[in-house]
């Protein structure tokens, strides 16, 4: 399941991307206004979640590289072993996301954010659909370490 869940999320993650990227060439074009509260806009991120530790250099570049292979190795073994639906959902939906902006920092040197949120002066920030499958399989791990009875784990 897992390994079913982190293929197809990478496909859709780097399909999008590519879109944006190469073929609307969003870097020559307006960003897209779908909603007025979301756009479709190009942001290269060299950093990791919101933005934070920001790497210029090949060394940054790399080490991050480098982190996210490991932690999906991690996040793999840790997910081919767990008998727990949603554990193994959650595991399944981080490791597309880690895999989807990997492959970014590998290709790119950074990751590819386009959806913008904002409401009126407040701007929140550029993420992708990666980022979205990481955070829903964060919030399915939290809802697992805090919620799910030990009894119905076993």
């Amino acid at each position: 399941m897992i390994a079913t869940l982190a293929v197809i999320g990478l496909v859709l993650d780097q399909a999008v991307k590519i879109w944006v990227v190469h073929i609307y060439r969003m870097a020559e074009n307006p960003p897209i206004s779908l909603l007025p509260f979301l756009d479709i806009i190009l942001v290269w991120n060299r950093g990791v979640s919101y933005g934070l530790f920001q790497q210029d250099s090949d060394f940054g570049r790399w080490a991050l590289a480098i982190f996210t292979v490991l932690a999906s190795v991690f996040i793999w073994i840790w997910g081919a072993k767990t008998k727990d639906k949603l554990l193994a959902v959650s595991l399944g939906l981080i490791l597309a996301g880690a895999l989807g902006n990997g492959v970014d920092r590998i290709y790119y040197g950074m990751v590819v954010d386009y959806v913008h949120f904002h409401v009126g002066t407040f701007s929140w920030y550029v993420f992708n659909i990666a980022d979205v499958f990481i955070v829903f399989g964060a919030i399915g791990l939290i809802y697992d370490s805090f919620f799910v009875k030990k009894s119905e784990k076993s």
